[in-house]
């Protein structure tokens, strides 16, 4: 199997890649996700954001498997990305203590070599542990929080905001692999 290209620069994504050995190389495109336009459902709105980055990276090779991928968090409707600052980490995770959330990642391969396009998305429930406010702040303190949509990381400090999960672990983490890999089988790619 040729080595995908991964048109994101998130460790994460990285590391989940790696550990699957599925090949990838790194080639993050150039997107403004704050002005891309943005419709439907939020599954519907993380999908199209994950083909947005993938066709940025497409476009710019002549072959070879792009994958794109976006990661939000929904609590009560609202659509939480990564956070701006402290007061929206802090805020962020208010709303998501002693709740149930959804973590939802967009996912979409396309082949710059003759444009066939597999999107897709997937979520998982997660339930967070009442927080205090001081287990907050400590979190916060730690900054973890920045760069990760919701505020958080599964993979790490937060596993411990974390009462249960149900669903794709490594789609809270930022990729949901046994995702990828059915799309990658789809085009006639085994990744075992």
């Amino acid at each position: 199997m040729d080595a995908i290209i991964l048109a994101s620069s998130s460790p994460r994504r990285r590391e989940l890649l790696s550990q699957a050995g599925i090949p990838f190389v790194v080639m993050p495109g150039e997107v403004d996700e704050d002005k891309v336009e943005l419709s439907g459902t939020p599954a519907q709105k993380a999908e199209h954001l994950a083909y947005v980055k993938a066709l940025d990276v497409a476009r710019n090779v002549k072959k070879g498997l792009v994958l794109g991928a976006d990661t939000i968090v929904v609590s009560d409707g609202e659509i939480f990305g990564k956070p701006a600052d402290e007061t929206d980490a802090r805020r962020m995770l208010e709303s998501l203590s002693g709740k149930e959330h959804l973590v939802i990642t967009g996912v979409a391969l396309i082949d710059a070599g003759n444009g066939v396009v597999r999107k897709g998305f997937e979520t998982t429930r997660v339930r967070f542990s009442k927080l205090t406010s001081q287990e907050i702040q400590a979190y916060i303190n730690t900054g973890e929080p920045y760069g990760k949509a919701g505020a958080y990381a599964v993979q790490g400090r937060g596993a411990l905001l974390v009462e249960s999960l149900n669903g794709c672990y490594s789609n809270v983490v930022g990729l949901p692999l046994k995702k990828v890999a059915g799309m990658l089988k789809e085009l006639g790619i085994s990744v075992m």
